[in-house]
């Protein structure tokens, strides 16, 4: 089977381009903040700079593990459906449910190692970048020198391959049969994330408005609770599409097509919901909480400027690694449907009717996530500001969640039309013919 995984990669490397991205802008991030780990570890780094760097390596660390497991995990769920037939006609030829998974877990790994060396380099100039930033704001000392060690190293390659290891295994064993009720694991883990948001959110109101660690329920509340919805993304979409009464044959086609590949754009929601909560949150929270200090005319501590430094980092991460996924994913999905769009068009679909539907589809998509990912944002939001400042909205809120919608709507629509319009070239016997 390994053999069989190497050949599967040699003769057709173009399929398995965004589970290679993924890894690389996964082990990129995780080895970029996991250096500070080794940073200050080392001799001579005083108390002060090396809370700094662990509090930021530990915190982005997390955030960068989570990512990597989501990116690849929808990279590779769309991998193993479009190759279902494939899948199929070896299963028919004598090999057995797990020699099948076997192979397909050996090509993620095999790609993700692929991925994960070049991000060495790449984590090395981050690392040292960010140490700038660092030192630059007076954070950390400016004799502190960057370090990439083990620890960046280990945990880079080491999550990276676990991860695409594991996304490949329940992506395959649920295209194989595997698993009879796939479901239930994600739903009862949905639910639990969810009385978990909310439990954090309403915990915020146990704080005092001045108190150092009032940001932390709120946002953590409104990441946990769009990682619910993320992981109900299959049902929530199916949800939307139930309510709509589609007009026109490309509202039609938009909304037939999405009931057929409702799994496999669950990916694509999952990064839209998990970007504008995050995003949406984070931002807010430490715009309400910077102006509060600068209206009370305090001076930020150290701390407090460790936890701005962090909070902007986090969000930047997740805008170009979401904004990334999102285009790659978006690509790959769009152009596995050249015979789909070629079939549309021998029926009388004119490519108008096609690009009309493909938007049609973009935006139900970009509506479902931002409406579910600032649903959870304002859950957060909103108690923090009530503690903070006694408003129930912040007025900083309307500008940031303008600006998120502004990124994921330009993001996956652009996309999703640029690469339909490229895919339409092809004439429409030739894209049958071919796909």
């Amino acid at each position: 089977m390994f053999l069989l995984a190497m050949r599967s990669i040699r003769q057709r490397p173009g399929r398995f381009l965004a589970t290679l991205l993924a890894a690389f802008l996964g082990a990129a991030i995780i080895m970029t903040f996991n250096s500070l780990h080794d940073t200050a570890a080392r001799d001579g780094v005083d108390s002060t700079s090396a809370g700094t760097l662990t509090t930021a390596a530990s915190v982005v660390g997390g955030y960068g593990s989570l990512l990597v497991f989501f990116a690849v995990a929808s990279t590779l769920t769309v991998n193993v459906r479009q190759r279902a037939a494939e899948l199929e006609l070896l299963r028919r030829s004598g090999a057995t449910p797990g020699q099948l998974r076997r192979m397909v877990v050996g090509e993620a790994v095999a790609v993700a190692l692929v991925g994960a060396v070049p991000a060495i380099g790449a984590a090395l100039l981050g690392g040292r970048a960010l140490l700038d930033v660092f030192r630059d704001s007076g954070q950390v000392a400016g004799s502190v020198d960057h370090v990439f060690g083990p620890v960046a190293l280990t945990t880079g390659v080491g999550v990276t391959l676990l991860a695409s290891a594991g996304a490949a295994f329940l992506a395959v064993r649920r295209a194989t049969g595997g698993s009879r009720r796939p479901g239930r694991a994600r739903t009862l883990l949905g639910y639990a994330a969810l009385v978990a948001g909310a439990l954090s959110a309403s915990a915020t109101f146990a704080f005092s408005a001045t108190d150092e660690a009032l940001m932390a329920p709120a946002v953590y509340g409104a990441i946990l609770l769009s990682v619910g919805f993320a992981l109900r993304a299959p049902r929530l979409l199916g949800g939307v599409l139930d309510r709509l009464a589609p007009r026109g044959a490309s509202g039609w086609l938009a909304v037939r097509n999405l009931r057929r590949r409702v799994a496999d754009l669950a990916g694509t929601l999952m990064s839209l919901i998990l970007f504008t909560a995050v995003s949406t949150a984070t931002v807010t929270v430490q715009a309400v909480e910077s102006d509060a200090l600068a209206a009370s005319g305090a001076v930020k501590s150290v701390d407090a400027k460790n936890l701005e430094t962090l909070n902007y980092t986090v969000v930047g991460i997740i805008v170009v690694f979401v904004c990334v996924m999102l285009v790659n994913s978006l690509y790959a999905a769009a152009t596995y449907r050249v015979r789909e769009f070629g079939q549309q068009r021998l029926a009388g679909a004119t490519p108008g009717q096609v690009l009309g539907m493909v938007g049609a589809e973009g935006l139900i998509l970009t509506l479902t996530g931002v409406v579910c990912g600032t649903l959870a944002a304002l859950a957060g939001i909103v108690p923090f500001t009530l503690v903070r400042s006694d408003r129930l909205l912040p007025t900083e809120f309307y500008g940031i969640a303008a600006a998120v919608i502004a990124v994921a709507a330009t993001t996956t629509l652009g996309t999703s039309l640029a690469t339909a319009r490229r895919v339409l070239r092809t004439p429409a016997v030739g894209a049958v013919a071919v796909g």
